[in-house]
């Protein structure tokens, strides 16, 4: 039960501390391009109580950790009201991207977090409350870029599609972000379902994952 209880833990934590800083990118970025809808419904807070989604937060992830699976999650998306932003097609895309922006520095930081620790002290720790330290250090390092590279998928309702959406003429944007309600399903197809019935076509082992481990092993050598 307690190492069920500390792998819980040891991702729970950092997967948290990652999704809000994005979403909060996002309404932070919305703002300052003109759009206060977050800034007016009280989300531009690292409190994770004003993020958290019960399923995509807290159960989908203590599932998968239970079960040895990749981690992933989510939390309740922050508002942003296309039409208030002062350039709404090219601000949105510059909203979508802060996400993955900030997972990516927040990578940036556990990677020189980790090579500070490994040059000053010849190792990691691998028990106690070091050891806890340095478990949560690397999963939020693998977390931030995962979750960087899986958002940046140019489909909707992911970040990469908003991007997409911005570069595409206007009347094929606007058939392109009908997608977006579906988003739900289109998460769970790309996780679940087509690994399942297609696992040539994994989107997470063959594309996500790749690029995902070659931005992890690129921040490691540049700090370690």
């Amino acid at each position: 039960m307690n190492d069920t209880l500390y792998r819980i833990a040891i991702w729970l934590i950092p997967l948290i501390i990652a999704i809000v800083f994005h979403e909060v990118a996002h309404g932070y970025v919305a703002r300052l391009l003109g759009d206060q809808t977050a800034a007016e419904r009280g989300r531009l807070t690292l409190n994770p109580i004003r993020h958290v989604d019960p399923v995509g937060t807290v159960l989908v992830p203590m599932m998968l950790a239970l079960a040895n699976a990749p981690i992933f999650g989510w939390a309740k998306p922050v508002p942003v009201v296309t039409a208030r932003l002062n350039h709404p097609r090219r601000d949105m895309a510059l909203v979508a991207l802060a996400g993955p922006g900030i997972n990516l520095v927040m990578a940036t930081i556990a990677a020189a977090a980790l090579g500070i620790w490994v040059g000053s002290a010849g190792g990691l720790p691998q028990a106690g409350a070091g050891g806890f330290v340095a478990a949560n250090l690397i999963n939020f390092l693998l977390i931030n870029v995962f979750l960087a590279i899986f958002n940046l998928l140019p489909v909707p309702p992911f970040d990469g599609g908003h991007v997409v959406e911005a570069i595409l003429p206007r009347p094929l944007a606007a058939h392109y972000a009908k997608l977006s309600r579906f988003g739900f399903p289109v998460m769970l197809f790309l996780l679940v379902i087509l690994p399942m019935i297609a696992p040539s076509a994994n989107v997470v082992a063959r594309v996500v994952g790749p690029i995902a481990d070659r931005v992890v092993g690129l921040l490691l050598g540049l700090f370690m």
